[in-house]
């Protein structure tokens, strides 16, 4: 049946990849098909625009100097600044990601009701942001397919190009995160028509179920890796309400979440629900997910159990 309180509900993506990857495009595609699209970089920018407090505290910290005779901000000057500098990288960082931040509620908060709305984050997984998600997206190719990008389509210098891909995450740290990866070895329209199965066949369906307040059956059991990345959504939805990693739970196919002592299994259905697992039953839930289904048992603490 309906959520409630579903009139706000919104599926929330992560989408990340690394420098020369084919993220734009897949961004770019989402949008095209209906998503609101959040763009990281996006508001970066937009935060340190002409006449705004986040240039004037910038300019504040760092000088004048990292201003041009128009009064904009001279990133190359200020990447000069912060690059190899931890201190200036924090002190930086702690001015935009606030306005940031910020600017990113209220967007959300203008989505129109049951809205797919797409975080492009370039360091989502650097910052550890995905278990905020329903669901991650991961736009991948490999090293050599996105250096030769980078030199033969951007025309960046091979050596820079190479420090960029290196200082951000590797292809495996972007794989533990994935719910979904987006292979760019190909086309773009490869890349576009993988993009537009996604939303049809997988985005679409999960904001129908997570609406409709709909869990779906399943007898499959997650293998490790999306044991651990539901592990950490669940322990980012749940916070001090859970007590204690997921386990199978022994001649089922659910997984048991075992609860703090004292915390009962209403007490965190509502949350559950908003984040892609309704409740299908007394203290069970189950994914809304078309493309992995789960099982949830709520395991609460026995009255007087110890440890």
């Amino acid at each position: 049946m309906p959520h409630a309180d579903g009139d706000d509900l919104l599926l929330r993506v992560g989408l990340s990849g690394g420098i020369g990857s084919g993220k734009s495009t897949v961004s770019e595609t989402l949008a095209r098909l209906g998503a609101v699209v959040i763009d990281a970089d996006g508001l970066a920018r937009e935060v340190v625009e002409p006449g705004t407090p986040g240039l004037a505290a910038v300019a504040e910290r760092f000088g004048d100097d990292i201003l041009t005779p128009e009064g904009t901000l001279d990133r190359p000057a200020l990447g000069r600044l912060v690059f190899g500098d931890p201190r200036a990288r924090r002190d930086l960082e702690g001015i935009t990601h606030p306005l940031i931040a910020e600017r990113t509620r209220e967007l959300i908060a203008a989505a129109p009701p049951h809205s797919i709305v797409v975080h492009d984050v370039p360091l989502l997984v650097e910052v550890g942001y995905a278990p905020r998600y329903h669901l991650v997206v991961i736009v991948g190719a490999s090293r050599a397919t996105r250096l030769e990008r980078l030199v033969t389509h951007r025309g960046m210098d091979r050596a820079e190009a190479e420090q960029r891909i290196d200082a951000q995450a590797t292809d495996a740290q972007r794989r533990a995160v994935a719910d979904v990866w987006l292979d760019n070895e190909g086309t773009i329209e490869d890349l576009r028509s993988a993009t537009e199965r996604l939303y049809a066949e997988r985005l679409v369906p999960f904001l129908t179920h997570l609406v409709q307040g709909l869990g779906l059956p399943t007898h499959e059991v997650p293998g490790p890796a999306e044991m651990v990345r539901l592990g950490e959504r669940l322990d980012h939805v749940l916070g001090e309400d859970l007590d204690g990693a997921l386990e199978l739970d022994p001649g089922t196919d659910s997984l048991l979440v075992p609860l703090a002592p004292g915390v009962r299994a209403e007490a965190v259905r509502e949350r559950l629900a908003r984040a892609g697992f309704p409740c299908v039953g007394a203290g069970r839930h189950a994914s809304a997910d078309p493309g992995r289904p789960v099982v949830l048992t709520l395991r609460e603490h026995s009255v007087g159990a110890h440890g």
